[in-house]
């Protein structure tokens, strides 16, 4: 009996881990294609795709974006080579094996850190252990993180901090030296991935051993631990070769300007109600909790308060640090509900706190008739932008401009490089790509395209294009300016620029600077 409860257990928890993250599938399925989330997410699907054509490459530089410089980026090479491995797996069952890889890969890795919380909570003998499984499953910022057709490398950082936190909590109680080996696994692999967040995370459970709990570092067991890190990261920088930089959003007004459009990078103000439909309403009492958990009774460990509070800071700063500071949550929670005495109050304060995360949920599944008719448009956008791209597919190298928030999808599905990009690496061609569309005569976007070498230009519509760009570069918009030219009244287009293709949602212009004229297909419909 106790072995089919586990069974039944584990199964539906899986099911709801995936039917939460793919719960999106309408938006990445669409006509027999498949659709990713953002564009960062199709800048990572060509790296994965250089590495799937060249296997053993290290993507250090990308010629696809900010044309014709390219950029150093920041993203490194394990994400690569996990896309890369599923979509090998993959090619015996379908012709699209990375587009596939691509779409689930974040749902798998979902899958298997659900599958290692609920043997290590189970291990742990967690009392309220289904609060930390059900806020894990549903919580929206966590499966935004890991949903289906976003294959971001957040869903990774989200399991190796899973493992690192829950190996470090057991080793508080444990002198195991597979543990340790575990923790500095996940922690050196984490610092491979990214040296944005899993530095400061392990600086903060670093600092909070050596104030509290030394020992720590000089135990036995842990030493392997620290050889496992240090190896790990040294073979990480042998094998990228480059240390990427941090992102300096304060240092020129274009920089600025751009991090105020990415919705990751804003605030997120304390009476936001977002925070209860992350989190649950247990975020409320959160710092009573707390304070009892780690003074009263010790049941939560100093190193996991420590990064519980950070996390919460840094996603009042930036909005990208909740998909850890709810993982972190998540698993503190069943520590923090011990100091409730009733096992019947407890569990009706959980179910409850779910209550704004379930509201989150029903307007996400059946969205009212303008948030749904919203969600066609954009499906029919991206169809069709991808058959304007596709068509540029195959020729000779030929870099294009579009609007940067599209220019990494059309990298992708046609394979030529971009004067845009959607990085901050990628800032100089934003602004050249922003420029030409506000230009308010033709000379200055022929200089433009001549200066970035352009074959071909997408333009796509002008109400929102003339709306991003004025704010991208922190200038009053002209009265007629180019991009509303191409896209409302194409036939007035500069001589330079030859309609070849137009659809509902994208125009495409074959540029000619030169004074001998080409022969272009006829304009299609």
């Amino acid at each position: 009996m106790r072995a089919t409860t586990l069974v039944v257990e584990f199964l539906v928890f899986s099911a709801l881990i995936l039917a939460a993250r793919c719960a999106n599938y309408q938006d990445v399925f669409v006509g027999g294609d498949i659709y990713f989330s953002d564009a960062d997410c199709y800048s990572r699907m060509t790296r994965a795709r250089m590495c799937l054509e060249h296997p053993g490459l290290v993507v250090r530089h990308h010629s696809f974006e900010n044309f014709p410089a390219g950029t150093t980026p920041h993203t490194t090479a394990p994400f690569d080579y996990l896309i890369v491995a599923v979509a090998e797996m993959l090619k015996p069952f379908t012709a699209r094996a990375l587009d596939l890889a691509g779409a689930i890969i974040s749902p798998l890795l979902g899958l298997l850190a659900g599958w290692f919380l609920w043997w290590w909570a189970r291990r742990s003998k967690l009392r309220y252990r289904g609060a930390l499984l059900l806020i894990y499953a549903v919580s929206p910022i966590l499966v935004h993180g890991m949903e289906l057709g976003r294959p971001d490398h957040q869903s990774f950082l989200i399991l190796l901090l899973i493992v690192a936190v829950c190996s470090e909590w057991t080793l508080q109680t444990e002198a195991s030296r597979g543990w340790s080996a575990v923790n500095g696994a996940a922690w050196g692999l984490a610092l491979w991935v990214s040296l944005y967040e899993p530095p400061v995370l392990l600086l903060v459970v670093l600092l909070s051993h050596a104030v509290f709990a030394h020992q720590n570092f000089t135990a036995r067991h842990r030493r392997i631990g620290w050889a496992v890190l240090g190896i790990i990261t040294v073979l990480g920088l042998l094998i990228e070769q480059r240390l990427p930089s941090w992102p300096r959003f304060g240092s020129d007004p274009i920089r600025t300007n751009w991090a105020a459009t990415i919705g990751e990078l804003k605030h997120v103000p304390l009476d936001d109600p977002i925070w209860l439909r992350w989190a649950g309403l247990l975020l409320i009492p959160l710092p009573a909790l707390l304070w009892i958990a780690v003074r009263r009774t010790f049941a939560v460990p100093i190193f996991l308060a420590a990064l519980l509070m950070t996390t919460f800071v840094l996603t009042a700063w930036q909005a990208r640090w909740a998909y850890f500071f709810v993982a972190i949550f998540a698993v503190a929670l069943p520590a923090l509900l011990k100091v409730v005495k009733s096992r019947t109050i407890a569990w009706v304060a959980i179910v409850v706190s779910l209550c704004p995360i379930m509201l989150d949920w029903d307007a996400s599944l059946w969205p009212n008739e303008s948030e749904n008719t919203l969600h066609l448009e954009r499906r029919l956008e991206a169809v069709q932008c991808r058959a304007a791209a596709t068509a540029l597919a195959g020729k000779a190298e030929a870099a294009f401009l579009a609007p940067w928030w599209w220019s990494p999808a059309v990298a992708y599905w046609s394979g030529q490089p971009g004067v845009a990009g959607s990085s901050h690496e990628s800032l100089d061609g934003i602004a050249r790509s922003a420029r030409f569309f506000l230009a308010s005569d033709a000379e200055t976007g022929r200089e433009l395209l001549l200066k970035s070498k352009v074959a071909w230009v997408l333009v796509y519509d002008a109400d929102r294009t003339l709306a991003n760009s004025p704010a991208i570069l922190g200038l009053p918009p002209p009265e007629n300016p180019l991009g509303r030219v191409l896209d409302r009244t194409p036939s007035q287009a500069p001589q330079f620029l030859h309609l070849v293709s137009q659809n509902t949602a994208c125009k495409v212009f074959h540029v000619q600077l030169s004074a001998e004229k080409d022969d272009f297909p006829s304009v299609s419909h």
